[in-house]
């Protein structure tokens, strides 16, 4: 993943972003120790103190939990909660830009419903050709 300063959103915030998405793909196991502070300043060429401050929005859900000594470790939790908090929050707020804008074009239900079949079609496609892994 490649870091957008230009993006709007707050660097910090991408941090926090990439790790969900690295839990969700199952790339870090329940109670398994995640990327230091440290280690995502280097890896994404940051301060280690915007990395600090992606790591500890995660740590306010409780999606990590800090061991004193040895570093944060994810959450049993935590892919239930960082799925409930993009559906309930991301997801939702998307599909109402998507009616929005299908409603000013005047795009029927039938079409947009038609349209995020497609979608999925050449999502699924992708992923089998990717070997991207399913949660």
């Amino acid at each position: 993943m490649e870091l957008n300063a230009v993006e709007g959103k707050p660097i910090y915030v991408q941090i926090a972003e990439w790790l969900e998405e690295e839990i969700l793909r199952g790339h870090i196991k329940e109670h398994e120790k995640i990327y230091s502070q440290y280690q995502l300043a280097e890896m994404f060429n940051i301060n280690p103190a915007t990395a600090a401050k992606g790591i500890n929005i995660l740590a306010d859900q409780g999606i990590l939990y800090k061991k004193r000594g040895l570093g944060m470790f994810l959450s049993p939790e935590a892919k239930e909660k960082i799925r409930d908090k993009r559906k309930n929050h991301t997801l939702k707020k998307l599909v109402e830009e998507v009616v929005f804008e299908a409603q000013l074009l005047g795009v029927t239900e039938a079409e947009l419903i038609s349209m995020i079949r497609d979608a999925g079609k050449e999502f699924d496609e992708h992923d089998e050709h990717e070997g991207i892994e399913g949660g």
